[in-house]
């Protein structure tokens, strides 16, 4: 896809760097794969760093001509005086970084790297665009994180979030510019929503508390017996597998749930999934969501904050649980493994509501939020005026 801003806006460098923790599996960093890759086909310089070990290999697929730099100093949860040390040393690392790469443009995601990167980027004259991906109402990050963000948001030069209840949590001073952009919805290559005659329920993410993962075996276990033959898939990586299985094994599940890990390839979950369930306890946007209603996958989710209330109509084009209600969650889930009309009419209308955050309509917003961060805005706005006469 092309730029959306006219070619004739001059003054614009297009160079821009994004900022990461790492390269692994998960939400942030699918989109930022997609963002540089868009980026960059576009005609834009593009730097990706992350703050991991040099060498590791990226999930998501790059353009070739996206510079991926590894900084080390991986982040992590660590004693006041052993973060403060760190975030020196990752400020340090990023600095230097952005120095030899010199963007146009910092666009930054996640509430630590947020941070480190206004710090690196300061002194440089290198504006900052912070994207929180997360419920921050919901998430705490401790005095210390939460006194160097209000001292790093306010000096970025803006925010981006993904909903507009994310958006409303900061103070204004925290806000000095503000961008509403939801992740985008997308079906992956390759799928093609629910198999004729498929019983499989599926969920996907990592193994954390967040996800509810243990609200939805309690669940499914409320379910069971009133759907014979179907199965529940747990797709995801993370340091509660060990109490989830155990759980899973003391509701006498073991033969109707499985936890293979992480798919070797992204979105492969789509194509063994014939209902999708989203148990999360909150949300920044729940990318899952998105992908499951673009390939049709008739979807249940708890109305949790903040995202998934605005991508499903409940009863049309998904089904919303109350936050938390397991009762109800296993009572949804027991429902629609029975009918297969209903089924049918969420799977197609779930993909009709996906087309609302399609990936041109999300890259678009991006790249204007990036143009309005480094041209501006009078000459932006007289390019705009120019392209449209």
């Amino acid at each position: 896809m092309t730029t959306s801003i006219p070619a004739n806006a001059p003054s614009i460098g297009k160079s821009i760097a994004f900022v990461l923790p790492g390269l692994r599996a998960g939400g942030s960093e699918h989109i930022v794969s997609l963002l540089c890759n868009h980026f960059s086909r576009s005609g834009w310089t593009v730097s990706l760093f992350a703050f991991e070990e040099p060498g590791a290999p990226p999930y998501y697929p790059h353009d070739p001509a996206v510079s991926i730099r590894q900084l080390g100093h991986p982040v992590g949860r660590l004693p006041i005086v052993q973060a403060a040390v760190t975030v020196i040393n990752r400020v340090r690392a990023l600095r230097r970084g952005l120095a030899s790469a010199r963007p146009d443009l910092v666009v930054s995601f996640l509430t630590r790297t947020n941070v480190v990167s206004v710090l690196a980027a300061r002194p440089l004259r290198i504006p900052v665009i912070v994207s929180e991906r997360n419920n921050p109402a919901m998430q705490h990050p401790g005095a210390f994180w939460s006194a160097l963000r209000r001292y790093a948001y306010a000096r970025a030069h803006g925010l981006v979030t993904m909903t507009e209840g994310a958006m409303q949590y900061f103070p204004k001073t925290m806000r000095r510019r503000q961008w509403v952009i939801p992740n985008p919805t997308y079906a992956p290559v390759g799928t093609e929503g629910p198999r004729p005659g498929g019983r499989q329920i599926v969920a996907v993410g990592r193994l954390v508390p967040q996800k509810g993962f243990d609200l939805l075996l309690e669940a499914f276990a409320r379910a069971a017996p009133r759907i014979p033959g179907w199965s529940l898939v747990i797709w995801g990586e993370g340091p509660e597998r060990a109490r989830l299985e155990a759980q899973r094994d003391a509701l006498g599940l073991g033969d109707r749930v499985a936890m293979p890990g992480v798919t070797q390839e992204h979105g492969a979950w789509l194509r063994e999934a014939d209902i999708f369930v989203l148990s999360s306890r909150f949300e920044g946007w729940g990318i899952v969501v998105g992908e499951a209603m673009a390939a049709g996958i008739p979807t249940i989710s708890f109305d949790c904050r903040w995202g998934p209330g605005e991508m499903i109509a409940d009863g049309i084009s998904g089904l919303l649980v109350p936050d938390g209600d397991v009762p109800a969650l296993g009572e949804a889930i027991a429902a629609l493994c029975a009918d297969p009309e209903q089924r049918r009419r969420l799977s197609e209308a779930a993909r009709i509501s996906a087309q609302r955050f399609t990936i041109d309509r999300i890259l678009i917003e991006w790249e204007r939020a990036a143009l309005e961060a480094i041209v501006p805005k009078q000459v932006l706005a007289g390019a705009m005026r120019t392209a449209a006469a």
